[in-house]
């Protein structure tokens, strides 16, 4: 069984935490609410979560520092936020959402279907990611206690399996810097450079188990 994507949903209002969890009940996810960024803050200590949407305008701790908070603690960092708003203050505005970390900026009311989609595509990057690495740890133990691989599958083939699976991860991405392309946003181009980096590197570290990668160093040992 798969288990779901995390989405956590902040905003100081019930009335919209309802309207959000009602456009994106169909992706089937699960979905956490946050009344403040206090209690997101809270959230986030305990569970691993594909996106945050994040209200801006909220009493207390708002949107800008909620994320500040976010974007400094290192297990947090990563997860891809999109600011709501129901203010459109002009382009300095717009420009302080991304500077906080935010992958997108969405201005009150939004057209639901647009909503969904973009946070459709970070939950399959993120749902991806997560299946590439438990295929990772899994190869590095077999590999590293020297056992055979389960299912009597070869290391070589294993090898095979990761590599599909990156590269959905891979299209996945294309298609989220094809999507942000549009926006021609230079803050979010920026997020996607940045994941499209972390996938080469994933990229580059498989292809050096890859058997004769590097004459033998790093390549997968052959099972006598």
């Amino acid at each position: 069984m798969v288990q779901k994507a995390k989405i956590l949903l902040v905003d100081d209002r019930p009335e919209n935490l309802l309207a959000l969890e009602a456009i994106l009940s169909a992706l089937d996810q699960t979905l956490v609410r946050a009344s403040s960024g206090e209690e997101a803050l809270k959230a986030l200590l305990t569970d691993d979560f594909a996106v945050i949407l994040l209200d801006v305008q909220m009493p207390g701790m708002d949107g800008f520092e909620t994320a500040a908070h976010i974007k400094r603690r290192e297990r947090t960092r990563d997860i891809p936020i999109i600011f709501l708003t129901a203010i459109n203050h002009g382009p300095h505005h717009t420009f302080r959402g991304y500077a906080a970390g935010a992958v997108d900026y969405i201005s009150k009311p939004f057209d639901p279907w647009v909503l969904r989609a973009k946070v459709s595509v970070f939950v399959d990057l993120y749902m991806k990611n997560c299946q590439l690495r438990e295929q990772a740890a899994l190869l590095r133990l077999q590999l590293d206690s020297g056992q055979p691989v389960a299912d009597a599958k070869e290391p070589a083939g294993l090898l095979a399996e990761l590599s599909a699976r990156l590269a959905a991860v891979e299209e996945q991405a294309e298609a989220l810097s094809k999507q942000l392309d549009e926006s021609a946003d230079a803050a979010a181009l920026a997020t996607a450079a940045h994941l499209e980096r972390k996938l080469t590197g994933l990229r580059r570290a498989l292809d050096a188990l890859e058997p004769g990668a590097g004459n033998g160093a790093g390549a997968v040992p052959s099972q006598s």
